[in-house]
């Protein structure tokens, strides 16, 4: 079995304002946007990147922003809250203070599987939890945002464990420890913690089970996990396990910004990403997210797509 995941490398959701998205998310959260594409699958949808100071993986959360995208409901068979890193306990506080400020529905700070966190939504009812590093080992972090609108000793500085509720709890378990080589570390009644790669908050799913009513895909909602991979050797080693394992998949993808293989477990669309080539080859690091960056194939489609997408002022420099 090919196991040599490393952690979490992006969670993709789904928007239906990419101007109010873009303010929470660089305002309010203080996470910088590193890139603002269009779906390559979809062209007149963006895609927009938010992340480190440098767009490091395993610290972006993106969103596409499709036009007339119901709302979504969350419930079960669905990646049901996305988790974020800070350093430390005193900087749970700092953010409950500011969700304060700015009128973030939250749930106050606790305590889950001995770490300290903070569950707090967006407008559009996407779910989100911060979690300390206070006392983390394992994944190494990112850089927090030297610019951005949070201190940098407090704030966000990648994506932390992801929670996945499914109905068929055994048998997704089961797929991801045989299938992905992630390690249960916390067993409890309908819940396991699993750890990826050298584990910690920036390597973990949280698997939840629940029998109750299924989401139902729209705003507000994830369409996916991705997982990392070191680089092309690496990728290429899981689509020759998928395929031994004749698990269908899409073959590798080249996303530009790194290569991509998507296959779905039951209801969950799960992607592995590789760590490279990143975000830092197109734009200077000065101005990353102020222009609509297209992949060098999409360049001669430039003029239709900037018709069809409706225009949104990022820019940040002086």
């Amino acid at each position: 079995m090919t196991n040599n995941l490393l952690g979490i490398h992006h969670v993709t959701a789904m928007t239906d304002n990419a101007m109010r998205n873009y303010k929470f998310f660089t305002d309010v959260l203080g996470m910088r946007l590193v890139k603002k594409t269009v779906n390559q699958d979809d062209i007149q949808t963006y895609h927009t990147f938010f992340a480190d100071d440098v767009g490091s993986p395993g610290t972006d959360m993106t969103f596409f922003d499709f036009p007339n995208n119901p709302k979504g409901t969350p419930g079960t068979n669905s990646i049901s809250r996305t988790g974020f890193r800070v350093p430390n306990d005193a900087a749970l506080k700092y953010y409950l203070e500011r969700f304060s400020e700015y009128g973030v529905e939250n749930d106050g700070i606790q305590e889950l599987f001995g770490k300290k966190v903070l569950p707090f939504q967006e407008s559009d009812g996407q779910r989100y939890q911060l979690f300390s590093d206070e006392t983390n080992k394992g994944v190494a972090p990112g850089t927090p945002w030297k610019n951005g609108p949070v201190p940098e000793d407090k704030a966000i500085y990648g994506l932390g464990p992801i929670e996945i509720t499914v109905s068929y709890f055994d048998d997704f378990k089961k797929m991801l420890s045989e299938v992905y080589g992630m390690k249960p570390i916390i067993e409890e009644d309908n819940v396991t913690l699993f750890d990826i790669g050298e584990g910690g908050n920036g390597g973990q799913v949280i698997l939840r089970k629940d029998d109750t009513t299924p989401g139902r895909q729209g705003f507000g909602q994830v369409h996916h996990v991705s997982f990392r991979l070191k680089d092309h050797d690496a990728i290429k080693k899981w689509e020759a396990n998928y395929n031994k394992l004749e698990i269908q998949h899409s073959g590798i993808v080249d996303r530009f910004y790194f290569e991509a293989l998507y296959t779905r477990i039951g209801h969950i669309l799960i992607e592995l990403s590789t760590d490279g080539p990143g975000f830092m080859g197109d734009e200077p690091y000065e101005t990353l997210g102020e222009k609509l960056s297209i992949p060098p194939f999409l360049e001669p489609k430039r003029e239709y797509i900037e018709g069809q997408i409706r225009p949104f002022n990022t820019k940040r420099s002086k």
